[in-house]
């Protein structure tokens, strides 16, 4: 719950990982919750926030051309004519020109045949509510906050919504002078109703987007007819009736989740304690997913499937520190040890009906001839146990050196070669304005470190694993898995060189933070594909290895500060150059990551190249730079290529904070330059007519600017619809786009009412703020599309769009108010 976030740290670099492990290889984010205080009284505090989000239209689609396909004969594509022909082109825009003429739809009433694109009407703008009220006290022991927050929060998809509520406490007490004691308990009730499904399968309700612009997606409501079935407006059964998916369909989730804290701190002296912390974390996932009756897909009753998940983690950790001045105000030494255990477990069951309802439109799992259930596949066990220190010296606080070091033990490594390996790192700081003052400088400051960091496999990557599959004739099956068991697994590790420096000046009116990064993994952990003869389709390999090195550097500043006005800007930016430099090992193959099925393409990791790779077939052309064409006119499909990676070289942000007496106003732009995205709308958008480069030749043909393989100049002409359909299906890299954008993000303004205007009024502050996100899109290079559209949240799908829900704007309002003690 963001109500109950005191703040929010960034810890950068592999120093971090010492102390939290492999999870820290990328650095850490540490959440500080809110607290009550020592001797502050009893206290109120009442925050509520309202959001909507409004969908967000990027297509740019042709509106000359409606529903319809190639006649048998001719260039020109036709309109249909029977109720039949309607229904085989509902998402084809391959007919005559649009005129205002009668046209036949597909459920076999006239409409007319003239532009609609009104599909942002099935979504809807988006309300969200949450409520947050705290209880905090504290008197010369101890102290509490007490919260409870409760989210009501709807999609722009319509009967979808998540409800949330989050009750969270916050204890500490002092038991002697020496002993504290903290407590930290969160739990959180969470209902998920119809989340959307987001794949290019059935059930996904985006792909009225694809609709002829003809066709008023209204007419696709109500989504059955008089029998309960399906309301299908194409052939194409797969593509469902999005009122269906929004109110037929369920996929339905409930979480609860724990996560809660147990700390004693004994204080031997002012500079020596030991503590010791237990850590639980608990999730009890519920799913239900219905495919219900009346489904044109399926040939039954539909179907049900239900899943019961459960994640646990404990973490135990011990640590003794020292932080005290051997030589006063001269020679510091901070010193800790500690070690950690770390025991995580994943499992749950499903059960699901065979053959359909028996009673049509009654969903329970009763409701089945038969059921079949078994536990879940990757059900697996993990344990880590950890032994790390770090010491810091520093001299006269100005000169700081530090080295850390951890020992990590895990239980998904193999013993063959060692489960254990240690981790140690050194860095050092010279703040020199302190040791040579300078005119106008306040702070100068260089800093340099290098650090290693590991991390593990995944669990039963050694061993051959066992299953439970569904029942045959009431006797259960067994399965065994068809990963090959890899003994000699180790630990991969990621090593980092980082050279820094960091200044003020004029009053901190002006400064900047700039540092060079290189970055290089050595046997990183990969799914490698095997030769199925062998028994075995895949197995684990620590072969991977990849380089990373770029640069960080923050401008900011006060360049303008009086007692009623400031501004405070800031602008970081980060170069990346990332390359991959091993696979497999022995040939360096590609690891495919991610697919789309539509697209026949992928994205992979390539050794040599930026990672991941989007690999997509190109053109085929002659010594000359010409495209080759075949002897029906199309363009000659290429082989496979790397098309450009999924990750951007160039990234940052631009952020404004102004502050006028009780008035402030912020805003944030950000960016993104250098990657590329594979676009299954796109490809949808040509192979059915929407997009604006298939206008070219509807009335007459298209004639490829190309030649035959002999070299002559390509003549043939080709329908439009035969052209572009084939086209789609054969070149893929017509689907990789630009990725890089500008975007203004978040716009925030607020007020703080005067205390002297709360005197006679029950509250000790109130404030008031409007914010705004994603309101402008400056600059884009992906037409029909938002360029961080996605297919799937997969990390292995990065860099994938397709059927995905619009972009939203968000527009709310956040009150809070604080109760005097």
């Amino acid at each position: 719950n963001p109500d109950d976030i005191e703040s929010m740290t960034v810890l950068k670099g592999q120093s971090a990982s010492a102390l939290y492990g492999s999870r820290a290889a990328n650095g850490v984010i540490l959440i500080t919750t809110k607290s009550g205080k020592k001797n502050s009284g009893f206290g109120v505090e009442f925050n509520t926030n309202v959001q909507f989000d409004k969908p967000v239209d990027n297509t740019d689609f042709q509106t000359t051309y409606g529903q319809g396909q190639l006649p048998a004969t001719g260039l020109v594509g036709a309109k249909p004519t029977t109720t039949a022909a309607a229904l085989a082109t509902g998402n084809l825009a391959w007919g005559s020109k649009m005129d205002g003429s009668p046209v036949i739809q597909f459920d076999g009433s006239t409409g007319t045949y003239s532009n609609k694109s009104n599909y942002l009407d099935f979504y809807r703008t988006a309300p969200s509510f949450t409520n947050t009220v705290a209880l905090t006290g504290g008197g010369d022991g101890g102290s509490f906050r007490l919260s409870a927050s409760d989210l009501r929060g709807n999609s722009i998809v319509p009967n979808s919504y998540l409800d949330r509520k989050t009750f969270n406490f916050n204890g500490s007490q002092s038991v002697t002078k020496q002993l504290d004691i903290n407590v930290v308990a969160n739990y959180i009730l969470e209902n998920a109703k119809n989340r959307s499904s987001l794949s290019d399968g059935p059930g996904n309700p985006n792909n009225v987007q694809f609709l002829a612009p003809n066709i008023d997606q209204n007419i696709l409501s109500p989504s059955t007819d008089a029998n309960g079935k399906e309301r299908t407006f194409t052939n194409d059964t797969y593509v469902t009736n999005p009122y269906f998916a929004a109110y037929n369909f369920q996929n339905n989730t409930q979480r609860k989740r724990l996560i809660s804290s147990l700390s004693a701190k004994y204080s031997f002296t002012k500079w020596l304690y030991a503590q010791a912390r237990l850590g639980y974390d608990n999730i009890n996932d519920q799913r239900i997913s219905i495919e219900p009756t009346g489904t044109a897909y399926r040939s039954d009753n539909g179907s049900m499937t239900q899943y019961n998940t459960q994640t646990n983690e404990f973490n135990a950790d011990v640590l003794v520190n020292g932080n005290h001045s051997i030589v006063k105000d001269v020679l510091g030494v901070d010193i800790t040890v500690g070690g950690n255990i770390r025991k995580s477990s994943y499992g749950g069951t499903q059960i699901g009906g065979n053959g359909g309802f028996i009673i049509p439109y009654f969903y329970s799992l009763t409701n089945f001839a038969s059921r079949n259930s078994g536990y879940i596949a990757n059900y697996s066990q993990n344990q880590v146990n950890s032994a790390y220190y770090s010491a810091d010296f520093s001299i006269k606080d100005f000169l700081v050196l530090s080295t850390t070091g951890r020992y990590d033990e895990y239980s998904s490594i193999s013993s063959t070669l060692g489960r254990g390996i240690f981790s140690p790192s050194v860095s050092g700081s010279f703040i020199f304005s302190d040791l040579y003052k300078m005119n106008n400088v306040d702070l100068g400051k260089i800093r340099v470190s290098y650090a290693q960091t590991s991390g593990e496999a995944t669990p039963y990557a050694n061993a051959v694993y066992y299953s439970v599959n569904n029942s045959i004739n009431g006797v259960y099956a067994g399965g065994f898995s068809t990963q090959l068991p890899n003994l000699f697994l180790k630990p991969y590790t990621l090593r980092e060189f980082e050279l820094g420096a960091e200044m003020k000046f004029w009053g901190d009116r002006l400064g900047f933070d700039a540092s060079f990064f290189a970055r290089k993994t050595k046997n990183e952990i990969i799914n490698s594909t095997i030769d199925p003869s062998s028994g075995y389709n895949n197995q684990y390999i620590a072969t991977g290895s990849t380089q990373n090195r770029g640069i960080e550097i923050e401008l900011h500043g006060s360049p303008v500060r009086t007692t009623a006005f400031s501004w405070t800007p800031s602008f970081n930016f980060t170069y990346v150059q990332n390359k991959i430099l091993q696979t497999d090992g022995i040939v360096n193959n590609p690891v495919t990551l991610g697919t789309y099925r539509p697209l026949n393409a992928n994205t992979a990791i390539v050794a040599g190249m930026a990672g991941p790779q989007i690999m997509a077939h190109d053109y085929v052309r002659n010594a000359a730079g010409r495209i080759v064409v075949d002897a029906d006119g199309i363009p000659v499909q290429g082989a496979l290529k790397a098309m450009g990676s999924t990750v951007p070289k160039f990234y940052g942000g631009l952020n404004n904070n102004f502050t006028y007496k009780q008035f402030n106003l912020s805003f944030l732009t950000d960016y993104r330059f250098g990657n590329k995205i594979l676009s299954g709308t796109n490809y949808y958008s040509i192979y059915r007519g929407l997009n604006k480069i298939t206008l070219n030749g509807r009335e007459t043909g298209v004639v490829a600017d190309g030649v035959l393989a002999d070299g002559s100049t390509n003549t043939k002409v080709v329908a439009a619809q035969t052209y572009y359909q084939t086209l789609a299906q054969r070149i893929s890299s017509l689907n990789v786009l630009d990725g890089s954008f500008i975007k203004l993000r978040q716009v925030t303004l607020g007020y703080n009412i005067p205390k002297s205007a709360l005197t006679r009024t029950p509250f000790s502050s109130v404030n008031f703020s409007l914010v705004a996100r994603n309101l402008l899109t400056i600059m884009k290079h992906t037409d029909n599309i938002d360029p961080e559209s996605a297919f799937s949240n997969l990390i292995g799908y990065n860099g994938i769009e397709g059927t995905s829900l619009p972009f939203t704007r968000t527009y709310g309002f956040n009150l809070n108010f604080k109760f005097k003690n």
